[in-house]
């Protein structure tokens, strides 16, 4: 279902694929943006929460800041990943239009992927991801990021991946997170 405020079709992805449409600002000369950790992004996930749950409230059944951001001395691309749960992402017409109101742009809608929805962020680089609660891709994005969290050999080996990665010339944002799954999926594993 689409919104009435959104009428026109967005640019479906092939499953599992997360390439944002902002995602190649992330590029310079085809090689991944990564910044050291900046201790401000716990304050930009809890501003982005915040305005999440004024516009949603009880609609926004989980909200958790995912991603390398969420991650205490972890280098990332500097966007906020933020994973908002609601009854049924596909049901645009229930979180859609408060959303848009609030200044987040739909960018990627993905049906064939647990029906993953792609916001950017108004003000700040923020990617939300919008899923049905109970989605089995919350609790992946969660159990990787407490485990980089909590594991110090994890956390390493992650980062000299990222580094690595990073250095090569890419010609989409994509492309580089394709190459890291191998490393996430063991990483996965680990977290049982």
């Amino acid at each position: 279902m689409t919104s009435k405020d959104d009428p026109a079709p967005l640019p479906s992805r092939t499953a599992g694929s997360a390439d944002i449409t902002r995602g190649d600002l992330l590029l310079s000369d085809g090689r991944v943006k990564l910044a050291d950790y900046d201790p401000k992004w716990p304050y930009l996930f809890q501003r982005e929460t915040e305005r999440i749950r004024d516009v949603l409230g009880a609609k926004a059944l989980l909200v958790e800041h995912v991603g390398s951001t969420a991650i205490p001395g972890m280098v990332a691309k500097p966007c906020v990943d933020v994973v908002l749960a609601v009854a049924d992402s596909a049901d645009e017409d229930d979180y859609l239009p408060a959303l848009q109101r609030a200044g987040y742009t739909l960018t990627a809608r993905e049906p064939e992927w647990y029906e993953h929805r792609l916001f950017a962020g108004p003000d700040v680089n923020v990617s939300l991801h919008v899923f049905s609660a109970g989605c089995e891709e919350i609790e992946r994005m969660v159990r990787f990021r407490d485990r980089l969290r909590a594991n110090s050999e994890d956390h390493a080996h992650y980062v000299r991946t990222k580094r690595e990665l990073a250095v090569r010339q890419w010609s989409r944002v994509q492309d580089y997170a394709d190459a890291k799954a191998d490393v996430v999926q063991e990483i996965i594993a680990r977290a049982g």
